[in-house]
């Protein structure tokens, strides 16, 4: 079988590099680390395989991401409801993660991530379910009623331009524009 490199080819590794903001060396770990968690199911073919999303979410780069639930559902391409992993969804997801990812990537799939219903748009259940995310939502952590709605209504002075009581994904754009460190903080590194 040889080193874990062995198994891509150069002209896979290039179209890897072509289709993402990953380098080369990138590529080969996260190949490395894909190939890892396969040995963990039993399973050989790395290009065929998928890997169960509670599997994937013991790398520790998403065991403590309150999101990490979510990351799996938009990257997973699986036909079935298990968001589980193949290899090309996983560097998917590392390339959006990537230093190296535009501001306009970063910011569709955090919208993605947000959008917990998924209709397009960052509702008021939407952002209440995200701030839980974000708290903890423990009992010494949650929010009151009137903690929430009073977060929800600011959120939405600051965010909704059309006033229509929702965040599309322009004014996400908009808002994450004004927030340089929202390129640095949006990451997963290898």
């Amino acid at each position: 079988m040889g080193g874990s490199s062995s198994q891509l080819s150069k002209e896979l590794i290039n179209e890897y590099q072509e289709l993402t903001y990953l380098t080369k060396q990138e590529i080969l770990l996260a190949y490395k680390r894909f190939s890892e968690l396969i040995r963990k199911e039993n399973r050989s073919d790395i290009n065929s395989v998928r890997v169960p999303k509670e599997t994937f979410l013991t790398l520790p780069e998403l065991k403590a991401n309150p999101f990490k639930h979510r990351i799996c559902h938009v990257f997973s391409t699986s036909n079935n409801a298990d968001d589980s992993m193949s290899f090309e969804d996983f560097l998917d997801m590392l390339s959006a993660f990537s230093e190296s990812a535009s501001l306009e990537i970063k910011s569709h799939y955090a919208f993605r991530i947000f959008d917990f219903d998924g209709d397009g748009a960052l509702n008021e259940t939407d952002l209440e379910t995200l701030v839980n995310h974000l708290t903890g939502a423990e009992e010494n952590t949650i929010l009151s009623d009137e903690e929430m709605k009073q977060l929800i209504e600011n959120i939405l002075d600051e965010s909704d331009i059309d006033k229509d009581g929702t965040i599309n994904h322009s004014e996400f754009q908009h808002v994450i524009s004004r927030s340089p460190d929202f390129v640095t903080s949006f990451k997963i590194v290898l």
